[in-house]
């Protein structure tokens, strides 16, 4: 009965391992990284990042523990930004995410494509799910 028991949580913890890895690299986002460099003494690092997104790609509600740069090189997105209205940005534009401020993007119908540079804590991961 107990050996039933520890099968099932097994199994369950594989199952929701599974879902969580599908969660952290959603189906139609490819991410590069490029580089990375650290700041003396204040322990932030700089993560240059290039990602690409199939039409119609969703990037899920998350956070960043630092600031987000980036530049659409192609195509467009949506990006939402919790306490600002949805906006639209396409090839030439940029933005910025505050740290910890959770939003979310929504791809147009081609493939589009960002440079991106995180400025985040080192021992914390990349993003979280808000």
């Amino acid at each position: 009965m107990l050996s039933r028991r520890i099968f099932a949580a097994c199994g369950l913890c594989s199952a929701l391992g599974l879902a969580a890895g599908a969660r952290a690299q959603p189906t139609g986002i490819t991410r590069r990284t490029l580089g990375t460099i650290d700041y003396p003494g204040d322990g932030k690092h700089s993560i240059l990042m290039a990602l690409e997104l199939a039409p119609g790609a969703l990037i899920g509600r998350h956070t960043h523990p630092g600031i987000e740069s980036s530049v659409v090189t192609e195509g467009e997105i949506e990006l939402e930004v919790e306490g600002q209205p949805a906006r639209r940005y396409a090839a030439g534009e940029g933005f910025q995410v505050p740290p910890g401020v959770p939003h979310s993007g929504r791809n147009g119908p081609a493939v589009s494509r960002l440079a991106i540079t995180y400025v985040v804590e080192k021992d914390k991961p990349l993003a979280s799910p808000a």
